[in-house]
């Protein structure tokens, strides 16, 4: 029998009922087509996960019982990743954001470049906020994580280069006129991995990150894509270094 995980954004604990998200309920009722009483896997995002049941159905309300604690063993990688992304247009983001947190990232810090195209004034980047956070519990449902990863508000690059560095961190910025690759990086337990937006980081961007001690490095002979560049990256640091 198909299990389903459902991300549930509140406090989880055996004995009590929640209101599961309307979208999710609709897809258990809608596309599913389950009934009262069906088993479900419930997490919120701090690492644990619930054995759970549909308690009751309707339209737009769907609630589960939350009926155990699980063990389950942890899906995080031993190498922390953090992603600063340039903020990309519309659904290019949500990619982004979707495929880091499979890849095992533990930390999104959306930034804004010299050549961001998005301009987010505060009403539209708690919206924008909002949306990514229910992306990252989507793409924690998919892939079985239970903690999501930690996002960060957006910010300028310029004041996320005054933040120190963390003992032992390797700071890398992809820069397709580096010289350095992916082969001959040191070893390490965290990386910090900054990828700028469609137009690239300028030479001010790279300039400022330089100053806060981060290493160029290049993917190859082709300039990819910001949706790409990314998410190969992070692919080819956990298959060196990580858990792929």
């Amino acid at each position: 029998m198909r299990i389903p995980r459902v991300y549930v954004p509140q406090p989880l604990q055996p004995g009590s009922e929640v209101a599961l998200p309307v979208q999710a309920g609709e897809h258990l009722v809608r596309v599913l087509r389950l009934e009262r009483g069906h088993p479900l896997r419930l997490f919120n995002g701090d690492g644990n996960e619930y054995g759970g049941e549909i308690a009751s159905l309707a339209k737009r309300a769907v609630t589960a019982r939350v009926l155990t604690l699980q063990d389950v063993p942890s899906l995080e990688s031993p190498l922390r990743l953090t992603l600063v992304q340039g903020i990309a247009r519309g659904e290019k983001m949500d990619w982004i954001l979707q495929k880091a947190t499979e890849l095992g990232v533990a930390r999104i810090v959306p930034v804004v470049t010299e050549r961001t195209e998005v301009r987010l004034d505060a009403e539209r980047a708690e919206r924008r906020l909002a949306h990514w956070q229910a992306v990252l519990g989507s793409a924690c449902e998919q892939c079985g994580r239970n903690r999501l990863p930690q996002l960060d508000e957006p910010l300028r690059l310029a004041e996320f280069a005054t933040q120190p560095a963390v003992a032992g961190e390797l700071r890398l910025v992809l820069d397709p006129q580096a010289g350095r690759c992916v082969q001959t990086l040191p070893q390490a337990s965290q990386m910090t991995l900054v990828v700028g937006p469609e137009g690239g980081l300028s030479d001010a961007d790279l300039g400022l990150l330089a100053q806060a001690g981060f290493r160029g490095l290049r993917l190859g002979p082709r300039i990819l894509r910001t949706e790409t560049a990314g998410i190969a990256a992070l692919a080819v640091l956990q298959a060196l270094q990580g858990d792929l």
